[in-house]
């Protein structure tokens, strides 16, 4: 069976509200999928939508099963012109981690994880909390009391963040955002072939500078996460110059394009409960255990990808061998079998810590760490800085996308 016929014996397609790359608020559609059909096969797209936190769980747990192999494969074909682009101009890029599999994955995973110490870290904490403080205070410099806090301060902070780590040129931030927000749209966006074009440009571009930054840390000694990789390399770990710059590929993009949404989530939900948010102004201590329930509740990633190797059942369903896999994280956080009353934002909720937005298994998220720095230090610094803050009643608008949901802006108020 090919990824875009329909199962025999399906019957008629029942979506039960669901919009694969709708993102508006797709949690209803969670739930009765959920309850109806929580294995789906969806022909628009040509995955198994799986939606209980077991099965999630489960699925991400087998390896050997459901390969990663299609975590980063597009959605959508890459049309021909795009294509050539990317081949005439030297595209070679392939998942850092994510889409590997061991022994690969086990390999680069223990070379790159030498590196993304906490070391590392601690030592960019200070600095971070610079970045936020400088952001934050010059929002609130505006007479007219009205900002964003994508654009005014999630935007900057794990962009900056991840260039200084990278050792990448922290002038190019919107040069990094650009290039990022062409990956999202290749590989999970739904573009027709003419539109894939300049994100195509973008991407050789992106890739480019990636093993540029490879090939400098080899003529000059780094203190960067990629010199650690190229002097690991030189000292006898086996990963060569292409897996550092395809870590370097991946990281340029996850470092930052999910914390920005956790960061714009993290403060989104807060405002928009008032009184947790006062909880957190009260006591700064509060913001660790809100991230985990914001990652439960509105985690920036809401769907992975896995391909199964054999045939096998996932929920009692069988699943061909081939057959492609969609796991909603975003649904499998609010199960009501795992997460009592789980359409309630609690940051008191005692296994919050339970939701899966980081994955699970041996490709759970090496970032995890620096994502939670992050936004710990951007929830206590607004709260010290702007206590009062408020979300201005209009609603947010969301962008399209099968598996990242990430606020398009976050507009805010205050007194002047």
């Amino acid at each position: 069976m090919t990824s875009t016929q329909v199962p025999t014996g399906t019957g008629c397609p029942v979506h039960h509200g669901y919009q694969p790359f709708d993102q508006a608020d797709p949690f209803p559609a969670y739930a009765e999928l959920r309850a109806e059909e929580p294995v789906m096969y969806d022909e628009r797209v040509g995955y198994w939508v799986v939606s209980r936190y077991d099965d999630v769980k489960a699925v991400f747990a087998d390896w050997e099963t459901f390969s990663s192999e299609n975590a980063q494969a597009p959605v959508r074909q890459r049309g021909a012109q795009a294509r050539q682009i990317m081949e005439d101009g030297g595209f070679t890029a392939y998942s850092g981690l994510s889409a590997r599999v061991p022994p690969d994955h086990t390999r680069i995973r223990k070379v790159a994880a030498k590196a993304f110490t906490p070391r590392r870290f601690k030592v960019l904490e200070p600095f971070i909390r610079d970045n936020v403080v400088r952001l934050v205070e010059e929002m609130l410099a505006r007479p007219e009391a009205r900002g964003d806090l994508v654009r005014d301060l999630a935007y900057d902070v794990p962009t900056i963040t991840i260039l200084t780590l990278i050792g990448a040129d922290i002038a190019m931030v919107d040069t990094f955002k650009r290039w990022s927000d062409s990956r999202g749209a290749m590989t999970w966006g739904d573009l027709s072939d003419e539109k894939q074009v300049p994100h195509a440009h973008n991407l050789v571009e992106y890739w480019a500078e990636c093993r540029r930054l490879v090939a400098d840390a080899h003529e000059h000694e780094r203190d960067s996460l990629v010199g650690d990789m190229v002097r690991m390399q030189v000292e006898g770990e086996p990963i060569t110059d292409h897996e550092i710059a395809s870590v370097c590929y991946s990281l340029l993009f996850a470092g930052h394009e999910t914390t920005t949404t956790l960061i714009s989530n993290a403060l989104r939900e807060l405002l928009g409960h008032p009184d947790q948010w006062a909880e957190v102004v009260a006591d700064p201590g509060k913001a660790a255990p809100a991230i985990e329930e914001v990652l439960r509740h509105s985690p920036s990633i809401v769907a992975w990808r896995r391909k199964a190797l054999v045939d096998t059942t996932v929920g009692g369903v069988d699943i061909p061998a081939g057959a492609e896999l969609l796991l909603m994280m975003g649904s499998a956080n609010r199960d009501e079998s795992r997460f009592e009353d789980p359409e309630a934002f609690d940051i008191t909720r005692p296994n919050a810590r339970e939701h899966l937005a980081f994955g699970f298994g041996i490709h759970y998220c090496l970032g995890n760490m620096l994502a939670k720095i992050q936004t710990k230090i951007a929830i206590q610094e607004v709260a010290r800085l702007a206590p009062h803050l408020r979300l201005v009643d209009d609603p947010i608008a969301f962008g399209d996308n099968l598996s990242f949901r990430a606020p398009v802006a976050v507009p805010v108020s205050w007194k002047a």
